[in-house]
């Protein structure tokens, strides 16, 4: 039996998994940022006593910059307590005899859809994950592509708005994260008609006292015709084609998948990155890559982080 794990933002997931990839059981937790690092290892380490017998192999997705060659943790950007960290030392503590891989949870999820999801049949597969972050990962030949030390691929860490001597600027992760959408929905609402279908549905939403995730009400707004939830589509959209287009000028990708929470907006979002991405990208590139969303919706990293385990030497 091999475990796969997910740590993020906002979630924590565990899950076996057999030889083949498969998953085989499932733990789900909502991630508390007050309790930082000290909160999820201790969930690890509970739900690692919870199983029928000890893994022999863990690949684990990590949301931020990792060193993957040692397994140490270089930062989370979301939470606390993670900086310097040597997770893969701490997991072959908890299981001795076991094989630990530790990786960037974006690249983690590029791996799963290159190998078992949208993109299997694509020689270069740019990845972006769309969450409480922004990430991205780089897939060739079925074989993560990595930067120098300690990371690569980090989209959602380009500059929009470079930053001045009396401006902050503002990067790709602090416009189209699902935080971000989340704030901007927050901040339109008491602009919106009485009418309108987005701010009914997230008025209706808080009013059962659950703030927060705004940005899942974009789909079904969109369907119901509503005009500031096509907007904001748009807006998405234009934004990480603008980002996306740093990443087919740099590595020319077969594909680009789109993943993470947003990108359950579905269609709406992918329709409007395809037709935002030409006008960015010089001619010679001409046609642009094409652009997928991603198959695996929450599997994509605990099945990355399964796949990375068929790779051990």
């Amino acid at each position: 039996m091999n475990l796969g794990i997910e740590i993020g933002g906002t979630k924590l997931q565990i899950v076996t998994g057999d030889l083949t990839g498969q998953i085989t059981q499932r733990f789900r937790y909502a991630v508390d940022p007050a309790q930082g690092a000290t909160g999820i290892l201790a969930q690890i380490e509970a739900t690692i006593r919870q199983l029928p017998e000890l893994p022999q192999a863990i690949g684990v997705g990590f949301g931020g910059p990792v060193d993957w060659q040692t397994g140490r943790i270089a930062t989370s950007h979301q939470i606390g307590g993670w900086s310097g960290l040597d997770l893969a030392n701490w997991l072959k503590q908890q299981v001795p005899e076991s094989m630990v891989r530790v990786e960037n949870d974006a690249n983690v999820a590029a791996l799963g859809e290159a190998r078992k999801g949208v993109a299997t049949g694509f020689s270069r597969a740019f990845y972006v994950t769309l969450g409480s972050g922004v990430g991205g990962g780089m897939v060739i030949n079925q074989q993560l592509y990595h930067g120098a030390m300690p990371g690569e691929a980090e989209i959602g860490h380009l500059w929009l708005v470079p930053p001045g001597d009396n401006t902050k600027g503002q990067t790709v992760e602090q416009t189209v994260s699902g935080w971000a959408v989340d704030q901007q929905i927050r901040d339109l609402l008491p602009q919106l008609p009485d009418d309108s279908a987005l701010k009914i549905a997230v008025q209706q939403a808080h009013a059962m006292g659950s703030v927060g995730r705004e940005a899942r009400f974009l789909h079904p707004a969109y369907e119901a015709s509503d005009p500031v939830a096509r907007m904001l589509i748009d807006q998405i959209g234009s934004v990480l084609a603008l980002a996306l287009s740093h990443v087919v000028h740099l590595f020319h990708p077969d594909a680009i998948v789109l993943g993470g929470g947003l990108s359950l907006i579905g269609e709406p979002l992918r329709a409007a990155v395809r037709q935002a991405l030409p006008r960015f990208i010089m001619n010679t590139f001409h046609p642009v890559p094409i652009v997928l969303l991603a198959k695996l919706g929450e599997d994509a990293v605990p099945v990355g982080a399964l796949a990375l385990l068929a790779d051990r030497t």
